[in-house]
């Protein structure tokens, strides 16, 4: 390691030693008014440094496109460039160069991807057949971000059979996306740059400034001269809209609706990371120390500001010449940033589910996310059963660990309770289908059509309850404190965020604790929720294998208290007799089915139903039967849930197994069904479901309801998740990086 040291020390001390001795740092350029701007940066560094200075000599290398800047920077034949966070996946994953600095602006390092048309004109939903600019091919918003956003609501259909180009060439009648290339010659046709047979004359689609629709301000050119119908840009393109675009031009909102252009923050497609400055490897010292004395010398606040300005470009010919001429300052990166700090998962997980790698078998394949042996046996069992269907089942240790691995693009989807589905959302996924244990007659409806009907008038009601012994006649909804308790799971609908309402956050309850995590250790004397910590995991006791107690307290079937079953189980006590609970929080579904099971399973012999009761609001007991009248409030649907771009992709997968398995008469595999066959209920679905609906284009908040979102986003407020703090460290949305 001190030979390594010495030798990296001795390399870079050459290197500064060259560049002090006549090697000048080159910048590449990308059009002859950028080669203008670097030139004049070039002379007024040499006026105000002295000639032994390493940037006193600095010289500015003309590119054809971002390609060949890329190309010349691996080569050694240029040093550094700023490009767009598309063009920046590509540089480090095809060039092997590095990122040493991000463009910063008033909002952050993160821009907004947004759809501008005439008034009047448009809406998201309308645009098939229309002529489309875009700022440029696999840029992050005129061809990532909005392809993503259309592929999530089903706008556009990838079957990844032929190309995204190709899909997208019969998708608009006629673009302009610079650097799109020769494959797909309407995606080219509205382009306006000198062709040459001479590549380095050919500016036609390319891009580079020479290209007048290139970039966010040509799409925009695009959008006005008449070209087109809908510009897919940056939002620093329209921050400064004249009155005359405002009145002429209006945004395309995700909802179908419009909006001013003013009001992109409300009105976008999606947002991702900004531009970002590259290099070689070994240049990424001499980089930052370049960038860090040019903003010092030229940025907003520079020293030498009125000799040249480093952000404005309009003296040069140009707009946003060698950076984008809104920005704020440059972020220097340190060393151990990686490419998911400087791009965020979501937009790492987008680019690869546009191809930006190829087409590989992880591409082809549909993960589905399990918790526990038992799911990660049925999911198998799924996956043989319908072989046509690529389905892969991975695992993970919680529907928490489940949240986390799809949004790292490490597994694709999972079903989640409604609380879960709520955590999801905050984290950037979104529904793909909704399950339904309504009347199996409804199933045979048009999906959509049911789905529709449900929105409107309702789905069918699933009650959260409070259960106890009957033999235990001291024990009502109301004098729960100091109780030992049974819940399915921490998070869960029925044992944690409706039960608040009637414990922790109830009106008489004067210690009130704003975290309901903790409240919830205090209120109860002890008990067991799985995925809790001290007195709510005192009760658990996971599983007994050669002697030894594993998984106890696990979130997920691994702790024999999990779930419905688990917390009935709790209730119950074990087999030997000894009870542990006063309490158990569970769902109305499949309860007497559960009772049934544990007492033919040999759980406990003699257990009927009617040894059961009711705990009521006003502090009645009645049998287990009542639960319509007796319940602490209705629970919404359970989600599939995934990242936006495969929506389709995984309900497609979810109806041709709903049809083959209905159609097939399987006796042998139940994708509704869990207890009888592996010793859980609710594995991988809740065995009431009846029919899985595809979301179509609503979202959660349709789907789980006003009131239970209000009680979410109250609860959630000021209670701590980890899984929520992983996600909003995200690079758009965490303003610490």
């Amino acid at each position: 390691m001190h030979l390594l040291s010495f030798l990296s020390v001795f390399f870079f001390s050459a290197m500064l030693r060259a560049m002090a001795s006549g090697k000048k740092f080159r910048w590449c350029t990308l059009s002859d008014p950028e080669q203008r701007k670097c030139s004049y940066l070039a002379r007024t560094l040499q006026n105000l440094l002295s000639s032994s200075d390493q940037f006193a000599r600095i010289s500015c290398v003309r590119a054809h496109n971002t390609l060949d800047c890329m190309t010349k920077i691996r080569g050694n034949k240029a040093d550094a460039v700023s490009l767009d966070s598309g063009d920046v996946y590509t540089a480090v994953r095809l060039y092997d160069l590095e990122v040493v600095a991000k463009e910063e602006h008033t909002e952050g390092s993160c821009v907004f991807a947004v759809a501008i048309a005439r008034r009047g004109t448009l809406n998201i939903r309308n645009l098939r057949g229309t002529r489309s600019c875009h700022n440029g091919a696999k840029w992050t918003t005129g061809w990532n971000i909005p392809l993503g956003f259309l592929l999530s609501k089903n706008l556009l259909y990838w079957d990844e059979e032929q190309p995204l180009t190709k899909v997208v060439s019969t998708y608009f009648n006629a673009s302009c996306i610079p650097g799109i290339g020769v494959s797909s010659p309407n995606l080219c046709e509205l382009c306006q740059g000198p062709k040459s047979y001479v590549r380095e004359k050919n500016h036609f689609c390319e891009t580079s400034s020479s290209e007048p629709f290139s970039n966010s301000d040509g799409a925009f050119r695009c959008l006005k001269s008449g070209a087109g119908d809908v510009a897919f840009v940056d939002h620093l393109t329209i921050v400064s809209a004249t009155d005359s675009e405002v009145d002429q031009f209006e945004l395309l909102c995700p909802d179908g609706s419009t909006a001013s252009l003013k009001s992109y923050m409300s009105c976008n497609l999606g947002h991702g990371p900004g531009k970002a400055v590259v290099t070689r490897g070994h240049m990424k010292r001499i980089t930052k120390r370049f960038l860090t004395e040019i903003q010092n010398f030229f940025g907003r606040n520079g020293k030498q500001k009125s000799r040249f300005s480093l952000y404005t470009s309009e003296n040069f010919g140009g707009q946003n010449l060698l950076f984008h001429d809104s920005t704020q300052s440059l972020q220097v990166l340190t060393d151990d940033v990686d490419m998911t700090d400087i791009l965020g998962l979501d937009y790492m997980a987008l680019l690869k589910e546009l191809g930006h790698e190829g087409i590989s078998l992880d591409h082809s394949v549909i993960r589905w996310c399990c918790i526990s042996s038992a799911e990660l046996r049925k999911c198998e069992d799924w996956a043989l059963s319908v072989r046509s269907d690529p389905l892969v089942c991975v695992q993970a240790t919680s529907l928490s660990g489940c949240i986390e691995m799809i949004k790292s693009n490490e597994a694709d989807a999972v079903t989640l309770d409604a609380t879960h589905a709520y955590i999801a959302g905050r984290c950037g996924l979104q529904p793909a289908a909704v399950e339904y244990w309504g009347h199996n007659s409804d199933s045979f409806t048009d999906p959509k059509e049911l789905l529709q009907r449900l929105i409107d008038k309702g789905f069918p009601s699933l009650y959260a309850l409070a259960v106890t012994k009957k033999s235990m006649k001291a024990v009502t909804l109301l004098d729960l404190g100091g109780r030992r308790s049974c819940h399915g799971n921490m998070y869960s609908p029925a044992g944690w965020l409706l039960l608040s309402r009637y414990t922790v956050r109830a009106p008489v309850n004067e210690t009130w604790d704003c975290d309901i995590n903790s409240a919830y250790e205090n209120y109860f004397w002890k008990g067991c929720m799985p995925g809790a910590e001290r007195g709510l995991c005192k009760v658990c006791v996971g599983w007994e294998e050669g002697g030894k107690v594993n998984g106890r307290c696990a979130a997920n079937h691994d702790e024999r208290y999990y779930g419905n079953m688990g917390a009935l189980r709790c209730l119950v006590g074990d087999p030997g007799g000894r009870s542990y609970g006063d309490v158990a929080f569970l769902e109305h579904h499949s309860l007497q089915e559960n009772i049934a099971y544990l007492e033919r399973s040999g759980w406990a012999h003699g257990l009927r139903p009617s040894d059961f009761e009711l705990l009521c609001p006003n502090g009645e007991r009645v049998p287990v039967t009542e639960w319509k009248n007796c319940n602490l409030g209705v629970i919404p649907p359970s989600i599939v849930m995934t990242r936006p771009v495969i929506t389709a992709k995984i309900y497609e997968l979810l109806m041709k197994s709903q049809e083959y398995l209905r159609q097939s008469n399987n006796l042998h595999f139940q994708l509704f069904r869990s207890v009888q066959k592996y010793g859980e209920g609710d594995l991988l679905f809740k065995d009431s479901t009846t029919d899985l609906l595809p979301s179509g284009h609503y979202g959660l908040q349709d789907i789980l309801g006003d009131s239970f979102m209000q009680l979410a986003n109250s609860v959630f407020g000021c209670t701590h998740t980890g899984i929520l703090d992983f996600c909003t460290s995200d690079i758009c949305t965490d303003k610490k990086k």
